[in-house]
């Protein structure tokens, strides 16, 4: 079943319509399929027209939504042989941050991302995608093993935010971020991040650092939560409407200050309507990108990250 989201109850009023008359006609001779046809085209057109003007917020909680796709889909339906790797070989593994060798069309590639949990239990083994020093330490290790054996790394950000507990402070959060981003930005092979949900703060930017970054349509990116914003400006969270209008979070946004690259579509009513169309739409953009990243040397690929970061911050 799908969960509907505030935004969404006109739909959901039509589609509950919709699936109440097919339950009445079951065994009925009466001929339903002309009403059934026409609530279904407005339905589908109420939908479109309801994701084309979502505001930053209403994107928010679509980036936010229980049923979308994360690493482990991604994965499943993009990507081709994945062979996990666990641990940062200091201090244990992670599993918020997951990776390891995959392949993409054919291509061999090392895939990091976020893995946020489709259920609770699931969640809370994945500490909800909120990465801890040793997953971003093991991000390192696999980026390394990446240019050693001159493989691209392909990134997948889904995340609110790295994980804030005393724990991962004790055993330098803060450090294992900033030596993260290091070595993105220090990568001798091509590399493409893409923000398939959240993108929150340094957690999202220790893995985003790259030379092309995607955004999926309905994906969001910033450096605090609007409601964390909303908290510190307004000193309430119930602002974080205005807040995410303020902050510029949407990939639309996005392209137009030069943050990210791409915009990459999703299926009418948001990848969690249709996640292997979804997965096969991002899989396609990445590999794109990783074609044209090919024919740039080591040196070229980092002179384009160091440009690509020095413009954002001109």
């Amino acid at each position: 079943m799908i969960s509907y989201l505030e935004f969404e109850k006109p739909v959901a009023e039509l589609e509950q319509r919709i699936a109440e008359l097919r339950s009445a006609a079951e065994g009925d001779d009466v001929d339903i399929s002309a009403e059934l046809q026409r609530l279904e085209q407005k339905s589908a057109t109420l939908l479109a027209s309801t994701y084309e003007a979502l505001s930053p917020w209403q994107k928010t909680q679509v980036a936010r939504h229980p049923s979308r796709p994360h690493f482990r889909d991604y994965v499943a339906q993009a990507f081709e042989e994945f062979v996990p790797l666990g641990g940062d070989r200091c201090y244990g593994d992670d599993e918020a941050i997951l990776g390891g060798f995959a392949k993409l069309n054919g291509r061999k590639v090392v895939l990091i991302g976020h893995e946020k949990g489709n259920d609770t239990a699931s969640r809370i083994r994945h500490n909800f995608g909120m990465g801890k020093p040793e997953g971003y330490r093991k991000a390192i290790r696999l980026m390394e093993m990446a240019g050693r054996f001159g493989l691209p790394v392909v990134t997948l950000v889904d995340t609110s935010g790295a994980f804030p507990g005393v724990e991962a402070e004790e055993r330098g959060q803060a450090e294992a971020i900033a030596r993260s981003t290091e070595a993105c930005l220090a990568l001798p092979v091509p590399m493409v991040a893409a923000i398939v949900g959240e993108g929150g703060s340094g957690g999202a930017v220790a893995l985003a650092s790259a030379e092309r970054v995607l955004m999926m349509e309905h994906a969001v990116y910033s450096v605090i939560s609007p409601e964390g914003c909303a908290s510190i400006l307004w000193r309430t969270a119930e602002k974080a409407p205005d807040a995410a209008e303020a902050m510029k979070v949407t990939a639309q946004d996005l392209l137009k200050l030069g943050v990210i690259d791409r915009i990459v579509p999703e299926p009418v009513g948001g990848a969690h309507r249709d996640p292997q169309q979804a997965a096969t739409t991002l899989g396609a953009a990445i590999a794109e990108e990783l074609d044209k990243l090919g024919r740039f040397a080591p040196d070229e690929l980092k002179r384009l990250r160091e440009e690509r970061f020095l413009a954002i911050a001109g």
